[in-house]
């Protein structure tokens, strides 16, 4: 007992004295450790060894052993299966971001297609209603019945004798194209005004041209492939302008022909449109019959009916078409006129 009580006073002392022992000093040299010179040794267990081993190490460049050295098969196998995982969430993000990409180019060459249809079927329609015709002719019809009264009324421009409106003082003409020089639709000519069209490029040369509600205006002929077929079929140069007769000014066709539009000579088959535009802008109008009425939509030959029924009505009460400074006897254009 008085041993023991003995030994316990050494330690005391050591504990106050001898410096601290290291965890890392292996067992044959802690057997120099003066703690151990004075007091009998007493190997430490397995477990306690065990349990010394797991202190973290917060240095590792100092010569320690590497904590990932000391890792567990589970611990190893739960790594491998995060970096697994993490590999795939990356293959799956790429895979989506070029399924998104995919879906994007496709949603992309859908909408074109849409615009496309949407253009066209907007085109379509405006051939066969013209909103700003109809805001006119109401106009018109209540107010202004001489805009929608020609100057000059033929069967087709073989009847006008455009040497004596040359000699008039006119610089050009201005046609329109469905139903006046050509079928309604068609880019191409029709055949029997052949002859009376060269003989109108003979006299104004290229101060000819067309300003149609197809062929040239953007609505209808948004990428202006129907005005360079017309072009190249019939040889006449085509405006290309944004607003439908009878709406608009007479801006782009003074442009094109570098003189005022009083010197121009407009020619169409409608009165509510090619008219009342030509009217309103101060051409000299010349109204023509339509070539083939029979090819035009059902609702536009209705409408021309009545057009025409309106036009008639208002002559034969006496209405008179504005009168025209270069032209005022408007039968001196007309060569072989057509019985009345």
């Amino acid at each position: 007992m008085q041993s023991f009580t003995k030994k316990r006073r050494l330690v005391a002392d050591w504990k106050c004295s001898a410096p601290p022992l290291p965890m890392w000093l292996p067992y044959p040299a802690a057997q120099r450790h003066p703690l151990f010179t004075s007091i009998s040794i007493v190997p430490i267990s397995e477990s306690e060894t065990a349990k010394s081993k797991r202190i973290p190490q917060s240095n590792n460049n100092k010569g320690y052993p590497d904590p990932a050295q000391n890792l567990s098969v589970f611990d190893r196998f739960q790594c491998s299966l995060d970096t697994n995982t993490n590999a795939n969430q990356n293959s799956g993000t790429e895979n989506q971001e070029i399924e998104e990409a995919g879906d994007t180019e496709t949603g992309n060459q859908r909408g074109l297609l849409s615009n496309m249809w949407w253009t066209d079927l907007r085109a379509a329609l405006g051939q066969r209603i013209n909103v700003e015709g109809i805001v006119s002719s109401v106009s018109v019809f209540f107010k202004d019945q001489h805009l929608a009264l020609p100057h000059v009324v033929v069967p087709d421009i073989s009847y006008i004798d455009w040497g004596e409106l040359q000699a008039r003082g006119f610089k050009g003409v201005v046609f329109d194209k469905d139903n006046t020089i050509t079928v309604p639709y068609s880019l191409t000519l029709w055949g029997p005004l052949g002859p009376s069209i060269e003989r109108c490029k003979s006299v104004f040369g290229n101060d000819i041209a067309v300003f149609s509600n197809s062929a040239g205006l953007v609505e209808y002929d948004h990428d202006g492939s129907k005005a360079r077929a017309l072009e190249k079929a019939i040889g006449i140069k085509v405006i290309r302008h944004r607003v439908k007769k009878p709406a608009g000014t007479s801006e782009e066709i003074e442009k094109h022909f570098g003189c005022k539009s009083s010197q121009l000579i407009m020619v169409g088959d409608r009165p509510f449109t090619d008219i009342v535009y030509g009217n309103r802008n101060g051409f000299l109008t010349v109204l023509t019959k339509p070539l083939s009425p029979a090819e035009e939509p059902f609702i536009v030959r209705q409408v021309r009916k009545l057009e025409t029924s309106l036009m008639n009505y208002w002559f034969k009460r006496g209405l008179k078409p504005i009168s025209h400074n270069l032209l005022p006897d408007a039968m001196q254009c007309i060569k072989d006129p057509p019985p009345q």
